[in-house]
């Protein structure tokens, strides 16, 4: 797994790691069932104090995307739900390239409706 933080940036640190596992799980770079990294290893490898990343997970718990397991760390649950958007971008995407709709008018489609 693999975790870049950028500590100038304007969002909070424990965020962008909550983010970066995020997004693996919803392309698929990790799995339901997957066990993440014990959160002082992570914070280790990253340079960060383990509370952040404890954060981060938490943060991953409360959204769903991981259950927090005593003993056995954090378990990937989310991917179920994230399987099934990444189908349903799969099928518009191959809708939008089949009739023509450029990559940028899509994008425009999809922020739009995620704004809504």
């Amino acid at each position: 797994m693999f975790v870049l933080i950028d500590p100038g940036a304007p969002v909070p640190v424990f965020a962008q790691i909550a983010e970066t596992i995020a997004t693996q799980i919803a392309t698929g770079a990790l799995a339901t069932g997957t066990r993440l990294p014990a959160a002082r290893e992570l914070a280790n490898t990253i340079g960060v104090n383990v509370h952040t990343v404890l954060r981060a997970y938490q943060q991953l718990r409360d959204d769903g995307q991981v259950e927090l397991r005593r003993g056995r760390g954090a378990i990937v649950t989310g991917a179920r739900t994230a399987d099934r958007v990444r189908d349903l971008v799969a099928a518009a995407a191959a809708e939008a390239k089949a009739n023509g709709i450029p990559i940028g008018t899509l994008l425009a489609l999809v922020r739009k409706e995620y704004d809504a």
